[in-house]
């Protein structure tokens, strides 16, 4: 049987316009993705921290991941520091999840054009 362990999970996306629509949108799919390729139940998630661009506050992603179910799972919502020529209008999420999954088993997630932050990730 193998060990239980608290894991990091990294991932961003971008939006298409500071909307709360957009937010949303944005989260809600990287939120999706990180758990379907990574096998994530909610119930072993121990906690969600969410970054946005200083150019995005119309909404807190934190807000969509409540309407998903995801009630009981603490969340904090930062911006991001405004590197200057960095990429605008993006979502960035660090998931602490319970796993069995050792580290290189792990895959960060990183949607449309934020897939430019981490080109060494397949």
């Amino acid at each position: 049987m193998r060990q239980i362990k608290v894991r990091g999970i990294r991932g961003a996306n971008t939006v298409d316009g500071d909307s709360k629509s957009e937010i949303f949108r944005s989260t809600k799919d990287l939120l999706q993705e990180i758990f379907t390729v990574n096998r994530i139940n909610p119930e072993e998630i121990a906690a969600i921290y969410f970054t946005l661009t200083p150019d995005l506050n119309a909404a807190f992603p934190a807000e969509v991941t409540r309407e998903m179910g995801m009630t009981k799972v603490p969340l904090l919502c930062m911006r991001e520091i405004g590197v200057p020529g960095s990429l605008p209008q993006v979502v960035r999420i660090l998931l602490l999840v319970n796993t069995e999954l050792d580290q290189n088993e792990i895959k960060h997630v990183y949607l449309r054009e934020a897939k430019n932050l981490r080109d060494d990730l397949d």
